[in-house]
């Protein structure tokens, strides 16, 4: 349960304006919550969480930001209300404003990129940082936001079963109360162990109109979804539900490849292929895999693996803000007897 408490801070190098300070009963976080967002979740309106790595991390300057102020835009034509959430000289940030998204854009991988173990120490020593899959849905969780989009999940990486990497991502589906809308997890993973692990975790997986569970760049992973939702509405049912039941944890929509970019996504995934049997032959092992596929990968295809990301982020944020909106028509209350 969290307590909001309108305040005004003065000077403070990550905001120049009004903000809200979020206390939860069980930790002392402070979020700086914009006054968009603030007021949405007060009207009980749809509210879409976004990440800040791939502001940092994705793309150079200024492709990341002019992304960025796209994809919140997909959100905002779609009736919800974008919250991209970073950490800004140690304050976590919910909602950022333009000076605020342009700072972490600037930044680029000079900014520390953050997972739920790196949040004590970011916010400590008053860094900036952009946060992955688990540190979002942790700060949207405290802040009271329901449903994340963002690119794709991490997952149990090729060899898991060995090295033990497996995404943060999966355990904080596990324990936080965040749906998120994704394009499912990336072929480099070891799809079939990643939805093994999310079952062993009791998160729920659905697939939106399709029966298999997408690959990111392609539809197929050769993978059956768990389940499957056709509509906006199903999904925040089944969304619904889960918070009514009181799990505790997450939900994954994997969201197809819209057809406009299955070509470039056909021609990644062939690259992708390309690379897991270079990695065979060059024995390339353990935590070399990744960094050596996704180097190769975005070689092999001179860039249009970024084209196809950017198009499939924005597929599904035009159906994450269709989910959120759908959501806040429902009335949330805990179930007193099953």
């Amino acid at each position: 349960v969290a307590v909001v408490q309108p305040v005004i801070v003065n000077n403070h190098p990550a905001s120049h304006r009004p903000v809200s300070i979020v206390t939860t009963m069980n930790t002392p976080e402070l979020l700086n919550i914009s006054p968009a967002v603030q007021a949405a979740l007060r009207a009980g309106k749809a509210v879409v969480a976004l990440e800040s790595t791939i502001i940092s991390h994705g793309m150079p300057y200024p492709n990341n930001l002019q992304t960025a102020l796209e994809v919140e835009q997909v959100v905002s034509e779609n009736g919800a209300v974008p919250a991209t959430i970073a950490i800004i000289a140690g304050q976590p940030c919910i909602g950022l404003d333009r000076h605020q998204l342009e700072h972490i854009a600037r930044g680029g991988q000079a900014v520390r990129k953050v997972s739920r173990r790196d949040l004590p120490l970011v916010l400590s020593q008053r860094l900036d940082g952009a946060t992955t899959v688990s540190a979002t849905m942790l700060l949207a969780a405290l802040a009271g936001i329901k449903v994340f989009v963002t690119g794709g999940i991490g997952g149990v990486h090729r060899g898991g079963e060995v090295s033990m990497d497996i995404s943060a991502d999966l355990t904080e589906l596990a324990r936080t109360p965040v749906a998120v809308i994704c394009a499912g997890a990336k072929s480099v993973l070891d799809i079939p162990r990643t939805l093994e692990y999310l079952e062993t975790q009791g998160v729920c997986v659905a697939a939106y109109g399709t029966d298999e569970f997408p690959a990111f760049f392609t539809p197929h992973s050769g993978c059956k979804a768990p389940c499957r939702v056709n509509t906006p509405g199903e999904a925040a049912a089944m969304i619904a539900a889960s918070h009514q039941l009181q799990l505790g944890g997450g939900l994954v929509l994997g969201v197809p490849i819209p057809e406009s970019a299955a070509a470039e996504g056909a021609e990644v995934e062939a690259a992708i292929s390309r690379a897991l049997r270079e990695a065979e032959q060059q024995g390339v092992r353990g935590n070399e895999v990744t960094p050596f596929l996704l180097e190769r990968i975005r070689t092999l295809t001179g860039g249009k693996s970024l084209e196809s990301n950017i198009k499939l982020v924005k597929h599904n944020a035009c159906v994450g803000a269709a989910v959120a909106c759908a959501l806040s028509a429902m009335s949330l209350k805990p179930i007193s007897k099953l």
